[in-house]
């Protein structure tokens, strides 16, 4: 019996058009390989053009066709002409928030066949996975802007609830439990912030003692910034507030290869009445764009996430290792790495990996 996914697709803008498109090549390629495994894509063309024609990212029933399908799969949005804000809260916050999907996921790797921007670290010494809260926090759209000229004042509130804290805190927790990790750094910045942060830290202690077996440590965002680059290697599982969790999924993803290998997933693991959101970390790039010059494995690697949350292990499996083989290789890469390959010469070479290794009974992977 055939298991089929039904897959939302948003290219979106800029280079999201381009590193989708390999995305979606690997999966009908491994759709191939597991007969038993069907997705169906529809597309959508939501995003700045979108905007730009309507006034609006997406359409107004957005969200009421969305929640139909198994996953959300987005390549990047925004546009030079169009406000960052507008981009931000007009599509990709209002998915996240309004489908509660709690949980940002975003895996840290320093690869084989990648060299990290930071001395003496060798490939495999940095493994952590940054976890953000996706739901409230700093990205509460709560204030305004009032007054004129030199009266202006603008009001930013951030939203913090114990659910919301406790929620995402447990699961950093959990998931280090069940994937045999051994420590989760809590990142705040309490002594500054009086109110949200410390409710933060108090609710981080509060879960850490159902866990003894997860040693706990609890960073200022500062001092967290300076010590990933000081010393990736002793951060396992991190968890923190929608900004900081942003702020440092994309230093890390400096440390490990840059933003072409960074994937991202959202969703809720407790309820998927709702459908989970990957999109890779990067933006849209449109100063590359169109130049085939953009790094696909990010898209890749969250297509990877993807199937994670859809239950498709072993097709995640395979092309988690075709991935790791095409960067061990060091023959095709994009500009970023240091190659010359094109965007789709890339995902060429991971669709040429995993049929060469779907061929062996069982995978050798």
């Amino acid at each position: 019996m055939k298991r089929i996914h039904r897959i939302a697709v948003i290219p979106g803008d800029g280079i999201g058009t381009e590193v989708i498109a390999e995305g979606i090549k690997c999966l009908k390629t491994l759709s191939e390989i597991f007969e038993d495994l069907q997705f169906q894509f529809e597309y959508f063309t939501w995003g700045s053009e979108y905007y730009l024609q309507h006034g609006k990212m997406m359409s107004g029933d957005g969200l009421k066709i969305l929640k139909n399908f198994d996953a959300i799969y987005l390549g990047a949005v925004g546009d030079p002409r169009i406000p960052d804000d507008v981009t931000l809260h007009g599509l990709l916050l209002p998915i996240k928030m309004g489908f509660d999907l709690y949980v940002g996921l975003r895996p840290v790797y320093l690869f084989r066949g990648v060299e990290s921007a930071l001395a003496n670290i060798s490939e495999d010494e940095i493994d952590m996975v940054v976890i953000r809260e996706n739901t409230e926090g700093e990205y509460s759209n709560i204030g305004g802007i009032i007054g004129i000229e030199e009266g202006e004042l603008a009001l930013q509130s951030g939203l913090f609830t114990r659910k919301g804290i406790e929620r995402i805190v447990t699961f950093a927790f959990e998931y280090a439990r069940d994937k045999g990790r051994k420590k989760v750094t809590s990142i705040t910045k309490s002594n500054a912030q009086r109110y949200g942060m410390v409710l933060w830290d108090r609710i981080v202690k509060e879960v850490a003692s159902r866990f003894p077996d997860i040693k706990t440590e609890s960073k200022l965002i500062d001092a967290a910034c300076m010590d990933v680059v000081r010393n990736p290697k002793g951060y396992d599982v991190i968890v923190a507030s929608n900004l900081f969790a942003d702020i440092l999924s994309d230093l890390t993803a400096s440390v490990t290869g840059g933003m072409g290998l960074a994937p991202g997933a959202s969703f809720n693991p407790k309820d998927k009445t709702y459908p989970g959101f990957f999109d890779p970390v990067h933006g849209s790039a449109p100063d590359i764009a169109g130049k085939g010059l953009a790094n696909p494995l990010a898209a890749i690697l969250t297509a990877k996430l993807m199937l994670d949350y859809l239950g498709e292990s072993e097709a995640a499996d395979l092309l988690s290792h075709a991935i790791k083989q095409n960067l061990s290789e060091r023959k095709v890469r994009t500009v970023d790495l240091g190659g010359r390959s094109r965007t789709d010469e890339v995902g060429d070479d991971v669709v040429r990996i995993l049929r060469s290794l779907s061929l062996t009974v069982p995978f050798q992977i």
